[in-house]
């Protein structure tokens, strides 16, 4: 089905919702891209994104992570170096990425045969508990909001954290309202089941995920339930399956919180986050290999998200440099064809495929703006 792929990623390149290469470039070598040069292949590093492999793996549009983590003591200060170091990345190499705020700046960079670059801010506690902040994110090019990290805020519930809210408080459902006015995609990704439900109660834009997966196959509460995708397809929204083996099946979601629980136990500020760069829990990664998980665990996930939710509803979020481990098969950005593959041989058409390579986010990205009030 190699060729299959091929049409399908030279007609719709693959817009993938989630990529955490910047703050893992933050910590390794201060966003020195002389020191790490993207436009190398850079496995050998460890790193599961460059220039080269985006190319092979057929990628033609990027939401960059510029996330901080919530114990971060300045999270909107560092938020804006994050999204300084996107400015100079793409500067540094403009004929390989275009910076994009829209879907048609999206499908010029694609025609032009470069990788769209895109902003998401992974945490509501980036925004400083203000709307003026948020509206200024906006204007630097940020185009997602994920409401709650691993933390909750002082105004939405995370999945990872002992619920405070039910959901949203007054607060949050203006935070919702301001980004539906401003076009700026309300993702649901990393928050409790009943904050995306209050948040889907508000938002009059199409429902938003950048990086999960199905719950009734992986039940991490970072995963989106039935009841949830039912409303994804209802308002006509995407949800961009992720690579993390922790979502994908029972076996990796224990092997992937000993891991959190061992990071923990050693004094970590942030279990479960940037644990590939961290020497302490190599030993313990050493001693417990990850669990089995393939190419067609995610495709999995992706039939169920259609199946509940419709064909319109899927879309790709890797989540790599944001991840100790992949699936077998995936092993970096250069591994989207396989699962086109496998999909192909379980029936999808090309024109589906097509839709959950780019298509299907790129008309949540447009109607999100659509819906902005005219500033």
């Amino acid at each position: 089905m190699t060729e299959t792929s091929d049409r399908v990623l030279t007609a719709a390149p693959v817009l993938d919702g989630h990529n955490d290469l910047l703050w893992t470039l933050r910590g390794r070598c201060g966003y020195d891209f002389a020191h790490t040069d993207l436009a190398v292949d850079q496995s050998d590093a460890g790193l599961h994104t460059d220039l080269p492999r985006l190319r092979k793996g057929g990628v033609g549009g990027q939401f960059w992570s510029v996330w901080v983590p919530c114990s971060e003591p300045h999270p909107v200060t560092t938020t804006l170096e994050q999204i300084d170091a996107a400015y100079a990345m793409v500067r540094r190499y403009p004929a390989d990425l275009a910076f994009a705020t829209t879907a048609d700046e999206v499908e010029r960079a694609m025609a032009a045969g470069q990788v769209a670059s895109l902003l998401g801010a992974e945490g509501g506690h980036q925004i400083g508990n203000s709307l003026g902040t948020l509206r200024m994110l906006h204007r630097l090019g940020v185009r997602y909001l994920t409401l709650t990290h691993n933390d909750n805020t002082d105004w939405a519930d995370s999945a990872t954290d002992e619920p405070v809210h039910g959901g949203l408080t007054d607060f949050g459902r203006d935070v919702v309202r301001e980004m539906n006015r401003l076009g700026m995609l309300v993702d649901l990704s990393h928050v409790s089941a009943q904050t995306m439900h209050a948040a889907l109660d508000v938002s009059t834009t199409p429902a938003f995920f950048s990086h999960s997966s199905a719950r009734a196959l992986c039940s991490h509460p970072r995963n989106v339930p039935d009841d949830v995708l039912a409303r994804v397809g209802a308002t006509d929204g995407v949800v961009m399956v992720t690579f993390v083996p922790g979502f994908l099946t029972e076996e990796c979601h224990a092997w992937m919180d000993a891991m959190t629980a061992e990071e923990a136990r050693l004094g970590a500020t942030d279990p479960g986050v940037g644990a590939a760069d961290r020497a302490d829990i190599k030993p313990w990664l050493d001693a417990n290999p990850r669990p089995p998980c393939t190419v067609a665990d995610v495709a999995d996930h992706v039939e169920h998200v259609r199946e509940v939710a419709g064909v319109r509803a899927v879309g790709l979020g890797g989540d790599f440099d944001g991840i100790v481990a992949t699936p077998d098969g995936l092993p970096d950005v250069s591994g989207y064809p396989a699962l086109l593959a496998e999909l192909a041989d379980r029936g999808w058409s090309e024109s589906e495929l097509a839709g959950l390579t780019s298509r299907n986010a790129l008309r949540v990205v447009r109607e999100a703006l659509t819906a902005a009030e005219p500033r």
